[in-house]
């Protein structure tokens, strides 16, 4: 894609500096660039042997599928959501990140599962993931609305998986509900069974955070596409659209368009997160030094 046009560069950092909130607005290409990418082919086969030997080729082709025994299912699913939530470290692209706000007042949207944000020292009290969270567990009825952790489920079946078919070797650490005994899944937004609970407080610091008065508000969207635009990017343009001194910096590789209502207040990069990321973080001079 080329170098980035530095007059897009200055302009973006003295949108930064001048702004008095910034609203992050994240989709699954910020963690994708974390290496968290869910159409990585090389890293399914070499995480997943079992599912290339039933023809899948990627994650993304499993988000949602239901046609597999319990014992398929969660021989996958305890090595994903292990792999996704819990294995993966911190990474350099959110850490820059958080360098660019981490002296603003900032708030955190994003419909990523995998705990990152928290995972790179950016604050919970300020993370709004409507999307849900991998780290919790509820029931497919729901019969209840409560959750519980995830990782002493997934802790108990990993040992339990045969690395060749993906299968779970004893069907008695399939977990069920705790309650009424019936089906669960991880707490993620996948249909109307979704319980919503763990969320509501964080929705309310959200709005609570927007309707604020504040002069300038920046959106900052990285790797917000169209398979849920719902959740990330259209809220973003509302927001921007709507508030009277607002700006949105875009960054998307492929959709890196903008409404013509608000094109005069935006600015997009086409291009990767890290790459776009880093590019600021560089201009804004903190190339010396890096995040904790």
């Amino acid at each position: 894609m080329g170098a980035l046009d530095p007059e897009i560069i200055r302009r973006c950092c003295d949108l930064i500096r001048e702004a008095d909130g910034i609203l992050i607005g994240a989709g699954a290409g910020l963690s994708a660039d974390a290496g968290l990418d869910y159409t990585d082919t090389a890293r399914f086969a070499r995480l997943f042997p079992g599912m290339v030997k039933r023809g899948f080729r990627m994650q993304a082709e499993l988000i949602g599928y239901t046609d597999w025994s319990p014992e398929v299912q969660w021989g996958y699913l305890a090595t994903h959501v292990n792999e996704m939530r819990f294995k993966a470290p911190p990474h350099q692209v959110y850490g820059r990140l958080l360098d660019l706000v981490r002296n603003k007042d900032y708030f955190v949207m994003t419909s990523n599962v995998d705990g990152m944000f928290v995972k790179n020292g950016f604050e919970e009290e300020r993370i709004f993931t409507p999307q849900g969270n991998y780290a919790l567990m509820q029931c497919l009825k729901p019969c209840r609305n409560t959750t519980w952790p995830t990782k002493p489920v997934i802790d108990l079946i990993l040992p339990k998986i045969d690395p060749e078919t993906q299968e779970v070797t004893h069907p008695e650490v399939i977990p069920s509900c705790p309650n009424c005994g019936g089906p669960v899944f991880m707490n993620v937004r996948g249909g109307d069974w979704f319980v919503e609970e763990p969320y509501l407080e964080q929705a309310d610091r959200f709005s609570d955070w927007v309707k604020r008065t504040r002069s300038r508000l920046l959106g900052l969207e990285i790797g917000a596409g169209f398979n849920t635009p719902g959740v990330i990017r259209w809220p973003m343009e509302r927001v921007v659209h709507f508030h009277t001194d607002a700006h949105l910096i875009r960054v998307n590789p492929q959709w890196p368009q903008v409404p013509r209502e608000i094109t005069h207040k935006s600015v997009s990069f086409q291009c990767s997160a890290i790459k776009a990321i880093t590019a600021l973080w560089t201009a804004m001079g903190m190339g010396g030094y890096e995040s904790d």
